[in-house]
């Protein structure tokens, strides 16, 4: 079977299904009684069908919404979402051991509290129209496609095939269905991939290595901490030093540029974790330690950690771009399981200075790949997505939505 984009694959229904996938997964995690540790895995592995299907096609469909003014922001704000969890999972863990709950009920209540919002987004994702991008360069439905946005956008989008917003003259405007070989075979698209995949393992690596060195600031701060005091810790180390990274990022990413802004982001990641690594007594003295810490946690934010997920709902064609986005998503987490588990052995063989010095030469190395790609910003799908190979249907809803 031809392999197209995971866009043109999953219809709502099939979106509903990867949610309600992450809402068994999470409820059963409550419900479960068994000692086993497998079961408990068999569950997360389904819980991971869930969110590693919606990654994707969640990017995707807000990109191929979203105007060329306001792509980036837009993305961004469903990846930055992810801070609101980031904060109110400790809150709930707090409150949880706070009022006495035992760690065993607490555990089982923060995992199926996960299905509240997948529930949500199955509600939600049902209302919303397929992507008039899709429908109109892939389906050859441009009436449909303007009918549906003027729909759901309560008249602020109209399209007759003569208003200038949707344009498609059937299958002879469609784009050039890719299969997965050719996809994979591509060198334009081998360069692309290189990028966006190569550039998210880096920083995925870096990232949760990153988060594995928080144990080190706990003993710093308080060596005999409870529980609840590193939890809480924890939370604020994410509060000062990440949240404004998050939220600065959605305000400023289209003004400074989405490859820009990762290559700062490295950039920054690679001198913090050097001066870590270098600077005498940077990781016995409390103050120091900490300042430099949340700076490069910061610049995660503010950086790589939103732009790997971005770039690749923008640098791809309709008909490949949930496909591209996919596969740079399931490579950048291999690079964080890596991440995970090699950063205690290389601790404990090279010491904390020395796993950092290395962590800055990935940092490093996710900088001199992020050339490799193109700067989106500012540009419609068309233009970046247009090849020989592909014939771009003129299409305007996003940014006639957009108008006042």
């Amino acid at each position: 079977m031809r392999s197209r984009d995971l866009i043109a694959a999953l219809d709502e229904a099939a979106l509903s299904r990867f949610h309600l996938r992450a809402v068994l997964a999470s409820g059963m995690g409550f419900f479960t009684e068994s000692p086993s540790y497998w079961v408990l895995i068999v569950f997360r592995f389904v819980l991971g069908f869930g969110v590693g299907g919606d990654y994707p096609v969640s990017a995707v469909m807000v990109s191929e919404y979203a105007n060329r003014k306001d792509r980036g922001k837009l993305v961004g704000m469903v990846f930055s979402t992810q801070a609101l969890g980031l904060i109110v999972g400790p809150l709930v863990a707090l409150a949880l051991l706070g009022a006495g709950v035992s760690d065993d009920v607490a555990w089982r209540v923060l995992l199926a509290l996960g299905a509240v919002p997948a529930a949500a987004v199955i509600y939600l994702r049902c209302r919303m129209p397929e992507s008039p991008r899709y429908q109109v360069q892939v389906q050859g439905k441009a009436e449909q496609a303007a009918s549906r946005m003027s729909d759901f956008t309560r008249g602020r989008v109209h399209g007759n095939g003569s208003g200038g917003q949707v344009h498609g003259n059937g299958s002879g405007g469609l784009q050039h269905e890719m299969g997965l070989r050719a996809f994979l075979t591509n060198r334009r698209y081998l360069i692309l991939l290189a990028g966006t995949a190569g550039t998210w393992f880096l920083l995925d690596y870096a990232y949760y290595g990153n988060t594995i060195s928080t144990p080190q600031i706990l003993g710093l701060i308080s060596p005999n901490a409870s529980t609840m005091t590193k939890i809480a810790i924890q939370l604020a180390i994410f509060v000062v030093a990440a949240v404004p990274g998050y939220v600065l990022g959605i305000a400023r990413l289209d003004r400074i540029g989405h490859r820009r802004l990762q290559l700062t982001g490295f950039a920054m990641m690679a001198l913090c974790f050097a001066v870590i690594a270098l600077a005498p007594g940077m990781t016995t003295m409390v103050i120091p330690f900490l300042l430099v810490y949340g700076v490069s946690y910061f610049f995660t934010e503010f950086g790589p950690n939103m732009t790997t997920f971005v770039l690749p709902s923008e640098l791809y064609p309709v008909t490949m771009r949930a496909t591209g986005h996919g596969i740079s998503a399931g490579i950048g987490k291999l690079g964080a399981f890596i991440g995970v588990f090699l950063f205690p052995l290389l601790q404990t063989s090279l010491g904390l200075r020395g796993t950092l010095l290395l962590t800055a030469g990935v940092a490093v190395a996710g900088f001199a790949l992020t050339l490799v790609l193109p700067e989106p910003s500012g540009i419609s799908l068309e233009e970046m997505t247009s090849s020989p190979r592909t014939s771009a249907v003129p299409l305007r809803i996003a940014d006639q939505a957009s108008a006042p």
